[in-house]
């Protein structure tokens, strides 16, 4: 396989599909691909590559060092769009190197407008609003003396407001109140800075499930995260193929040891797993080390995290270790050190899936994709996936969407 072993790949082909996928649930908008988080373990550049090549117009970071990174490292066929940092952020690079940034607090303009007098050139930003997740954006009471001071500096060139966005707090539980109380809290924000004279670009407020499940609040640009990766945002509605999404994470190793051993023989630490009877083990060269989440651990009582070995899926016996799990072949297993296992991948041949993960140890897909570690080689491939329409999205008949007063663009 390689010097490491196991490995993950990742199919370039699902991400350019699962964009057009998405470009087809938002007609009306634009789509930025978040990359954040090197592209939720996937890869940085080359998915942000695959998800223009499939039509995402705008790229997504938090971190002002990622947008960054695409920009040293050619990516400059998009716009990029970086909103979380601190005091002290490389603001000025990024204002040269043309990022857009998101204002989400009253200092955060002052250092953004500092940082374009130093790069000689006016700092598109916009302007995140907080609507009703209390994380990260300005609260309607900061909103005024912002807005203000944004077009102050307006007037003088410093900087051009070019959208206003926010974050949807429940949005994977399509119908829930707080979706219409945020679409409505984000449409008065929106009309505050429009009256105040500001020429937006885009207004954007959807993640990945509100583009595939509420298709009123796509507004003027669409931000999808993990159904980028062909991961549901919303699996207790419906699965990725609903929505036209391919996974394109594979996570596979190679056994390592395999071994007999008696009835009553203690599994990893803690034996928390004894074999019920005379079995063949076998060793799985990956643990919490490499992303393997110790939360999915096996027991006497439930299996662990699910496995592909051999066309059979199997689940962590015992707990995971930092480097390494155990799975029970089974008795007379005919298994070999080098044969290939499969924890998660698209589940097309049977094999887990992220979600399986998730479900296993308690968790969002979205966790463990990301937390692959960067030990872990990864391999790029190419699949040969049509364009075309994305079939109807199950969320779409089963939950009505939210009315944005004033419209949509």
């Amino acid at each position: 396989m390689n010097d490491f072993p196991a490995r993950v790949v990742v199919d370039l082909g699902a991400v350019r599909g699962n964009v057009r996928s998405l470009a087809a649930h938002a007609p009306t908008a634009q789509v930025m691909a978040v990359v954040k988080a090197d592209a939720y373990g996937h890869g940085l550049v080359p998915v942000a590559l695959a998800a223009l090549e499939g039509g995402a117009t705008w790229l997504g970071t938090a971190q002002v060092t990622e947008a960054l990174h695409l920009r040293r490292a050619g990516v400059t066929g998009a716009r990029v769009l970086a909103w979380l940092y601190a005091p002290g952020a490389p603001l000025r690079e990024a204002v040269e190197a043309d990022v857009d940034l998101g204002v989400a607090a009253p200092w955060a303009l002052d250092e953004v407008a500092a940082a374009a007098r130093a790069a000689g050139r006016t700092a598109r930003v916009h302007l995140k609003v907080d609507t009703g997740l209390s994380r990260n954006g300005l609260v309607p009471g900061q909103l005024p003396d912002v807005l203000a001071a944004a077009r102050a500096l307006e007037a003088e060139g410093v900087v051009d407001v070019v959208g206003v966005f926010s974050h949807l707090a429940l949005a994977d539980e399509p119908g829930h109140p707080t979706v219409r109380a945020q679409a409505d809290a984000f449409a008065q924000a929106v009309g505050a800075v429009e009256r105040a004279g500001v020429r937006l670009e885009v207004r954007h407020l959807a993640n990945a499930a509100a583009t595939l499940t509420e298709p009123a609040l796509h507004w003027d640009l669409v931000r999808p995260g993990i159904a980028v990766y062909g991961l549901s945002p919303v699996p207790q509605v419906a699965g990725p193929d609903a929505y036209g999404l391919v996974p394109a994470m594979t996570f596979e190793a190679e056994l390592a040891t395999v071994k007999p051993v008696p009835a009553g023989a203690g599994v990893s630490y803690g034996h928390r797993y004894v074999v019920p009877r005379d079995t063949v083990l076998g060793v799985v060269p990956v643990g919490y080390g490499d992303g393997v989440p110790r939360h999915a651990s096996g027991t006497q009582d439930r299996p662990g995290g699910p496995l592909q070995v051999g066309g059979r899926r199997l689940g962590v016996a015992g707990r995971v270790c930092m480097d390494q799990v155990v799975v029970d072949l089974g008795p007379g297993a005919r298994d070999a050190a080098g044969d290939r296992v499969v924890l998660f991948g698209p589940g097309t041949d049977g094999e887990p899936t992220a979600q399986d993960w998730a479900d296993a140890a308690g968790t969002i897909s979205y966790e463990i994709v990301t937390r692959v570690g960067g030990r872990v080689p990864r391999t790029y491939v190419e699949s040969d996936r049509p364009a075309g329409d994305a079939p109807d999205a199950v969320a779409h008949a089963a939950h009505p969407s939210v009315p944005v007063p004033g419209g949509v663009a």
